[in-house]
């Protein structure tokens, strides 16, 4: 509630506020670096989110089989998510080092020339995308719980009626893991949006601000700059688009999430 107040307030932390109306809110039309803050941001969703999905339901899918040793991988794919973010990112910066990182390594071993990624800006973004499937067995146990719970009559019904198992992932799986999916979602935009470390410990937003995500550019002007209440005003601009995103989706889920009957 203090940070809506202080929005309406010019605050340079130093010196007492200065009352500016809903100044800070025009602001941001006049601020090139706040659109391209947000424009960064809105891409790193629209490539991570749909990856991240994507690749938690198929090892989701792969972790289970009831065959021996299955726990082991389970662990081992979840493990990554439990490691602080700012040693993630330190882990990277070599993992997406242009000379000496293991991505590049393995390229060169199939003779192919890989990109500068944090060092281009044309590559630095879909880096940090790729980056952020480190953390995709968060989602995966939640994918994972998903497939446990749908019922085994369900699976039988469809073998009875001629489905193979394509047919059976199909017109079964996919739809019972429709609420899955959804919450996946969901929290997936809420998280990406705020992508913050990333650049604050790999990137300082660059280079040439491919990498200046919104938060990051929120935390400059409050705390670099002492522009507290405008970095008040980009708060409360995200938690708006963040809430009109997350009660679209809820409205637009009626049309493909299913839920059994009596839920």
């Amino acid at each position: 509630l203090f940070s809506f107040y202080i929005s309406f307030f010019d605050w340079p932390l130093l010196e007492p506020p200065t009352f500016l109306g809903i100044d800070n809110y025009l602001r941001f039309f006049d601020d090139a670096v706040w659109l391209k803050s947000l424009q960064v941001t809105v891409n790193y969703t629209l490539g991570a989110v749909p990856l991240g999905l994507i690749l938690g339901f198929l090892l989701a899918l792969l972790l289970n089989q009831k065959i021996p040793g299955m726990p082991f991988f389970r662990t081992v794919f979840y493990l990554p998510t439990l490691v602080p973010a700012t040693a993630n990112a330190i882990l990277w910066l070599f993992v997406l080092n242009a000379q000496i990182g293991i991505i590049n390594t393995v390229l060169r071993y199939f003779g192919i020339q890989g990109p500068p990624w944090l060092g281009s800006s044309k590559w630095a973004l879909p880096g940090l995308i790729i980056m952020s499937l480190w953390g995709v067995g968060g989602g995966m146990i939640i994918f994972l719980a998903g497939l446990q719970g749908i019922p085994e009559y369900l699976y039988e019904a469809a073998k009875i009626d001629g489905a193979n198992q394509f047919r059976q992932f199909i017109h079964v799986t996919i739809p019972m893991m429709t609420p899955v999916i959804f919450f996946n979602l969901i929290m997936g935009i809420i998280g990406t949006f705020q992508t913050f470390t990333q650049a604050y410990v790999m990137t300082e937003g660059g280079p040439g601000r491919a990498t200046y995500f919104y938060v990051y550019y929120l935390y400059r002007n409050s705390f670099d700059y002492y522009r507290m209440g405008y970095g008040a005003a980009m708060a409360w601009f995200l938690f708006a688009v963040i809430l009109v995103l997350t009660l679209f989706n809820f409205w637009f889920s009626k049309k493909w999430v299913f839920y059994e009957a009596g839920e």
